[in-house]
Protein backbone atom coordinates (compact mmCIF):
# COMPACT_ATOMS: atom_id res chain seq x y z
CA UNK A 1 0.00 0.00 0.00
CA UNK A 2 1.22 3.81 -0.84
CA UNK A 3 1.14 6.44 1.32
CA UNK A 4 -0.96 8.48 -0.09
CA UNK A 5 -3.34 5.87 -0.26
CA UNK A 6 -2.92 5.21 3.32
CA UNK A 7 -3.59 8.84 4.35
CA UNK A 8 -6.89 8.65 2.11
CA UNK A 9 -8.15 5.60 4.30
CA UNK A 10 -7.00 6.81 7.48
CA UNK A 11 -9.39 9.92 6.70
CA UNK A 12 -12.44 7.85 5.56
CA UNK A 13 -12.15 6.40 9.15
CA UNK A 14 -12.01 9.74 10.42
CA UNK A 15 -15.76 10.51 8.38
CA UNK A 16 -16.59 7.16 10.01
CA UNK A 17 -15.30 8.18 13.57
CA UNK A 18 -17.72 11.43 13.04
CA UNK A 19 -20.60 9.80 12.80
CA UNK A 20 -19.96 7.49 15.59
CA UNK A 21 -20.33 10.19 18.09
CA UNK A 22 -23.73 10.27 17.07
CA UNK A 23 -24.35 6.88 18.05
CA UNK A 24 -22.40 6.68 20.87
CA UNK A 25 -24.70 9.73 22.08
CA UNK A 26 -27.73 8.50 21.27
CA UNK A 27 -27.24 5.01 22.49
CA UNK A 28 -27.33 6.48 25.76
CA UNK A 29 -30.93 7.56 25.38
CA UNK A 30 -31.55 4.04 26.27
CA UNK A 31 -28.82 2.41 28.16
CA UNK A 32 -25.20 3.10 29.98
CA UNK A 33 -21.90 3.88 28.73
CA UNK A 34 -20.72 0.53 30.14
CA UNK A 35 -23.41 -1.37 28.89
CA UNK A 36 -23.04 0.46 25.13
CA UNK A 37 -19.23 -0.25 25.23
CA UNK A 38 -19.32 -3.90 26.39
CA UNK A 39 -21.41 -4.64 23.41
CA UNK A 40 -20.25 -2.46 20.44
CA UNK A 41 -16.68 -3.87 21.75
CA UNK A 42 -17.28 -7.66 21.67
CA UNK A 43 -19.43 -7.49 18.55
CA UNK A 44 -16.50 -5.40 17.25
CA UNK A 45 -13.86 -8.08 18.05
CA UNK A 46 -16.11 -11.11 17.21
CA UNK A 47 -16.61 -9.14 13.39
CA UNK A 48 -12.75 -8.80 12.78
CA UNK A 49 -11.74 -12.70 14.18
CA UNK A 50 -12.47 -14.54 11.12
CA UNK A 51 -9.94 -11.94 9.66
CA UNK A 52 -7.26 -12.39 12.22
CA UNK A 53 -7.61 -16.09 11.92
CA UNK A 54 -7.20 -15.77 8.29
CA UNK A 55 -4.45 -13.41 8.70
CA UNK A 56 -2.37 -16.27 11.31
CA UNK A 57 -3.20 -19.08 8.27
CA UNK A 58 -1.32 -17.39 5.58
CA UNK A 59 2.17 -18.65 4.32
CA UNK A 60 5.44 -16.81 6.10
CA UNK A 61 2.77 -15.43 9.24
CA UNK A 62 4.56 -15.60 12.82
CA UNK A 63 3.46 -16.71 15.96
CA UNK A 64 3.84 -13.97 19.15
CA UNK A 65 5.97 -14.14 21.25
CA UNK A 66 4.58 -13.25 25.13
CA UNK A 67 6.40 -9.97 24.82
CA UNK A 68 4.48 -9.34 21.99
CA UNK A 69 1.23 -10.25 23.33
CA UNK A 70 1.87 -7.92 26.45
CA UNK A 71 2.36 -4.91 23.91
CA UNK A 72 -0.91 -6.33 22.12
CA UNK A 73 -2.79 -5.83 25.47
CA UNK A 74 -0.94 -2.88 26.19
CA UNK A 75 -2.59 -1.20 23.23
CA UNK A 76 -6.22 -3.39 24.54
CA UNK A 77 -5.76 -0.88 27.74
CA UNK A 78 -4.83 2.35 26.06
CA UNK A 79 -7.91 2.15 24.19
CA UNK A 80 -10.47 1.28 26.54
CA UNK A 81 -8.85 4.00 28.32
CA UNK A 82 -9.87 6.31 26.26
CA UNK A 83 -12.79 5.34 24.86
CA UNK A 84 -14.58 5.24 28.01
CA UNK A 85 -13.02 8.34 28.98
CA UNK A 86 -15.17 9.93 26.01
CA UNK A 87 -17.94 7.70 26.31
CA UNK A 88 -18.36 8.76 29.94
CA UNK A 89 -17.77 12.32 29.09
CA UNK A 90 -20.62 12.43 26.45
CA UNK A 91 -22.68 12.07 29.50
CA UNK A 92 -22.22 15.66 30.11
CA UNK A 93 -21.19 17.29 26.89
CA UNK A 94 -21.95 17.84 23.42
CA UNK A 95 -21.41 15.46 20.37
CA UNK A 96 -19.42 18.78 18.58
CA UNK A 97 -17.67 19.48 21.90
CA UNK A 98 -16.74 15.56 22.17
CA UNK A 99 -15.29 15.12 18.93
CA UNK A 100 -13.55 18.82 19.34
CA UNK A 101 -11.55 18.32 22.61
CA UNK A 102 -10.76 14.38 21.47
CA UNK A 103 -9.02 15.87 18.59
CA UNK A 104 -6.38 17.57 20.90
CA UNK A 105 -4.16 14.35 20.49
CA UNK A 106 -2.90 15.80 17.37
CA UNK A 107 -0.98 18.06 19.11
CA UNK A 108 -0.08 15.45 21.21
CA UNK A 109 1.44 12.93 19.56
CA UNK A 110 4.12 14.40 17.64
CA UNK A 111 4.83 16.19 21.18
CA UNK A 112 4.94 12.69 22.98
CA UNK A 113 7.15 10.74 20.23
CA UNK A 114 9.78 13.80 20.30
CA UNK A 115 9.91 13.83 24.35
CA UNK A 116 9.77 10.32 25.31
CA UNK A 117 11.00 8.36 22.31
CA UNK A 118 13.35 11.33 20.92
CA UNK A 119 12.03 11.11 17.41
CA UNK A 120 12.41 14.26 15.77
CA UNK A 121 9.41 15.27 13.58
CA UNK A 122 9.51 16.55 10.15
CA UNK A 123 9.14 20.41 9.63
CA UNK A 124 5.76 20.10 8.14
CA UNK A 125 3.92 18.03 11.35
CA UNK A 126 4.41 21.34 13.22
CA UNK A 127 2.83 24.47 11.35
CA UNK A 128 0.17 21.12 10.59
CA UNK A 129 -0.48 19.94 13.87
CA UNK A 130 -0.90 23.79 15.35
CA UNK A 131 -2.96 24.61 12.39
CA UNK A 132 -5.07 21.76 13.34
CA UNK A 133 -5.89 22.36 16.84
CA UNK A 134 -6.23 25.95 15.68
CA UNK A 135 -8.86 25.32 14.05
CA UNK A 136 -10.24 22.74 16.45
CA UNK A 137 -10.50 25.19 19.09
CA UNK A 138 -12.23 27.74 16.59
CA UNK A 139 -14.35 25.05 15.81
CA UNK A 140 -15.55 25.08 19.46
CA UNK A 141 -16.05 28.34 19.50
CA UNK A 142 -13.06 30.13 19.98
CA UNK A 143 -12.62 29.17 23.98
CA UNK A 144 -12.71 27.28 26.54
CA UNK A 145 -13.98 29.08 29.70
CA UNK A 146 -17.17 27.37 29.69
CA UNK A 147 -15.71 23.44 30.03
CA UNK A 148 -18.32 21.14 31.37
CA UNK A 149 -17.09 17.73 34.03
CA UNK A 150 -17.82 15.94 30.30
CA UNK A 151 -15.20 18.27 28.60
CA UNK A 152 -12.43 17.29 31.29
CA UNK A 153 -12.79 13.99 31.34
CA UNK A 154 -12.58 13.68 27.03
CA UNK A 155 -9.77 16.02 27.39
CA UNK A 156 -7.77 12.89 29.45
CA UNK A 157 -8.94 10.79 26.89
CA UNK A 158 -7.90 12.96 24.37
CA UNK A 159 -4.22 11.72 26.26
CA UNK A 160 -4.85 8.53 26.18
CA UNK A 161 -6.11 8.53 22.38
CA UNK A 162 -2.56 10.03 21.66
CA UNK A 163 -0.89 7.10 23.77
CA UNK A 164 -2.96 4.86 21.59
CA UNK A 165 -2.31 6.33 18.49
CA UNK A 166 1.62 5.93 19.01
CA UNK A 167 0.96 2.33 20.62
CA UNK A 168 -0.76 0.99 17.76
CA UNK A 169 1.66 2.34 15.30
CA UNK A 170 4.73 0.55 16.85
CA UNK A 171 3.06 -2.33 17.72
CA UNK A 172 1.05 -3.00 14.52
CA UNK A 173 4.86 -2.64 12.27
CA UNK A 174 6.52 -4.81 14.79
CA UNK A 175 3.34 -7.72 14.98
CA UNK A 176 2.34 -6.77 11.04
CA UNK A 177 -0.90 -8.50 12.16
CA UNK A 178 -3.26 -5.72 11.96
CA UNK A 179 -6.63 -7.88 12.46
CA UNK A 180 -5.37 -9.79 14.77
CA UNK A 181 -4.36 -6.37 17.21
CA UNK A 182 -8.01 -4.82 16.18
CA UNK A 183 -9.51 -7.79 16.84
CA UNK A 184 -7.53 -8.50 20.28
CA UNK A 185 -8.28 -4.29 21.37
CA UNK A 186 -11.94 -4.78 20.92
CA UNK A 187 -12.05 -8.17 23.19
CA UNK A 188 -10.08 -6.78 25.67
CA UNK A 189 -12.14 -3.61 25.67
CA UNK A 190 -15.00 -5.01 25.98
CA UNK A 191 -14.33 -7.49 28.54
CA UNK A 192 -13.04 -3.85 30.69
CA UNK A 193 -16.22 -2.70 30.02
CA UNK A 194 -18.29 -5.56 31.11
CA UNK A 195 -16.45 -5.20 34.31
CA UNK A 196 -17.25 -1.77 34.78
CA UNK A 197 -21.06 -2.65 33.96
CA UNK A 198 -21.04 -5.32 36.72
CA UNK A 199 -19.21 -2.34 38.89
CA UNK A 200 -21.56 0.59 38.35
CA UNK A 201 -24.79 -2.24 39.34
CA UNK A 202 -23.38 -3.10 42.01
CA UNK A 203 -22.50 0.58 43.07
CA UNK A 204 -26.27 1.34 41.97
CA UNK A 205 -24.63 4.46 40.13
CA UNK A 206 -27.19 6.12 38.20
CA UNK A 207 -25.92 6.78 34.76
CA UNK A 208 -25.64 2.59 34.15
CA UNK A 209 -29.29 1.88 34.25
CA UNK A 210 -30.07 -2.44 34.70
CA UNK A 211 -30.17 -4.27 31.36
CA UNK A 212 -33.38 -4.34 29.88
CA UNK A 213 -33.87 -6.66 26.51
CA UNK A 214 -35.80 -3.64 25.29
CA UNK A 215 -33.86 -0.46 25.67
CA UNK A 216 -30.80 -2.54 24.71
CA UNK A 217 -33.22 -3.41 20.71
CA UNK A 218 -33.77 0.10 21.20
CA UNK A 219 -30.33 0.82 20.91
CA UNK A 220 -29.39 -1.77 18.38
CA UNK A 221 -28.87 0.52 15.65
CA UNK A 222 -26.34 2.43 17.42
CA UNK A 223 -24.53 -0.61 18.86
CA UNK A 224 -23.59 -1.73 15.28
CA UNK A 225 -22.75 1.36 13.71
CA UNK A 226 -20.33 1.85 16.84
CA UNK A 227 -19.18 -1.64 16.68
CA UNK A 228 -19.07 -3.04 12.65
CA UNK A 229 -18.74 1.01 10.95
CA UNK A 230 -16.92 2.80 13.70
CA UNK A 231 -15.44 -0.06 15.64
CA UNK A 232 -14.46 -3.29 13.51
CA UNK A 233 -14.20 -1.14 10.08
CA UNK A 234 -12.18 2.35 11.07
CA UNK A 235 -10.22 0.32 13.64
CA UNK A 236 -8.79 -1.86 11.13
CA UNK A 237 -8.45 0.84 8.25
CA UNK A 238 -6.45 2.39 11.55
CA UNK A 239 -4.28 -0.50 12.38
CA UNK A 240 -3.47 -1.23 8.37
CA UNK A 241 -2.85 2.23 7.27
CA UNK A 242 -0.29 2.84 10.92
CA UNK A 243 2.07 0.51 8.95
CA UNK A 244 2.57 3.03 5.58
CA UNK A 245 2.61 6.65 7.52
CA UNK A 246 3.79 8.15 11.06
CA UNK A 247 2.20 8.19 14.24
CA UNK A 248 1.67 12.01 13.79
CA UNK A 249 0.70 12.34 9.97
CA UNK A 250 -1.94 9.63 11.54
CA UNK A 251 -3.36 11.58 14.51
CA UNK A 252 -3.63 14.41 12.30
CA UNK A 253 -5.69 12.63 9.69
CA UNK A 254 -7.63 10.82 11.92
CA UNK A 255 -8.57 14.49 13.62
CA UNK A 256 -10.79 15.26 10.41
CA UNK A 257 -12.83 13.22 12.68
CA UNK A 258 -13.93 16.21 15.07
CA UNK A 259 -14.47 17.75 11.37
CA UNK A 260 -16.94 15.35 10.94
CA UNK A 261 -18.62 14.83 14.55
CA UNK A 262 -19.62 18.42 13.70
CA UNK A 263 -21.01 18.27 10.93
CA UNK A 264 -22.63 14.72 11.68
CA UNK A 265 -23.86 17.06 15.24
CA UNK A 266 -25.58 19.79 13.17
CA UNK A 267 -27.44 17.35 10.89
CA UNK A 268 -28.90 15.01 13.26
CA UNK A 269 -28.87 16.82 16.51
CA UNK A 270 -29.92 20.38 15.14
CA UNK A 271 -26.30 21.50 17.31
CA UNK A 272 -25.46 24.43 14.83
CA UNK A 273 -21.97 25.80 14.52
CA UNK A 274 -21.47 29.46 14.44
CA UNK A 275 -19.33 31.26 11.17
CA UNK A 276 -15.62 30.77 13.63
CA UNK A 277 -16.90 26.90 13.85
CA UNK A 278 -17.11 26.85 9.94
CA UNK A 279 -13.93 28.50 9.79
CA UNK A 280 -12.33 26.08 11.92
CA UNK A 281 -13.80 23.23 9.65
CA UNK A 282 -11.52 25.06 6.75
CA UNK A 283 -8.62 25.75 8.37
CA UNK A 284 -8.65 21.76 10.29
CA UNK A 285 -9.31 20.74 6.59
CA UNK A 286 -6.33 22.49 5.33
CA UNK A 287 -4.15 21.16 8.11
CA UNK A 288 -5.22 17.69 6.52
CA UNK A 289 -4.68 18.40 3.12
CA UNK A 290 -1.07 19.59 3.45
CA UNK A 291 -0.40 16.76 4.84
CA UNK A 292 -1.43 14.23 2.86
CA UNK A 293 0.33 16.82 -0.24
CA UNK A 294 3.45 16.44 2.01
CA UNK A 295 3.20 12.58 2.91
CA UNK A 296 2.79 11.83 -1.36
CA UNK A 297 6.00 13.99 -2.04
CA UNK A 298 7.94 12.50 0.45
CA UNK A 299 7.18 8.93 -0.58
CA UNK A 300 7.71 10.70 -4.85
CA UNK A 301 11.39 11.73 -2.92
CA UNK A 302 11.78 8.15 -1.43
CA UNK A 303 10.94 6.35 -5.11
CA UNK A 304 13.25 8.20 -6.88
CA UNK A 305 15.89 7.84 -4.42
CA UNK A 306 15.53 3.89 -4.73
CA UNK A 307 15.55 3.88 -8.26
Amino acid sequence: MSRTTANLLLLVAGLVWGGGFIAQATAMDDIGPFLFMTMRFLLAALAILPFAIWEGNKAGAKSLSRNEWLSAIAVGLLFFTAMAMQQLGLLATSVTNAGVLTGLYVVLVPIIVLGVFKEQQPKIIWPAAAAAFFGIWLLGGGGLDKLTWGDWIIIIGALFAALHVIAMGRTVTDLRRPALLASAQFAISGILAAVGFAISRAMEYSFEPPFSLATTIAAGPEILYAALFAGALAFTIMAVCQQYTSASNAAILLSSEALFAALAGAIFLDERLTPMGYLGCGILFAAIVVVSVAAAKLEDEELETRT
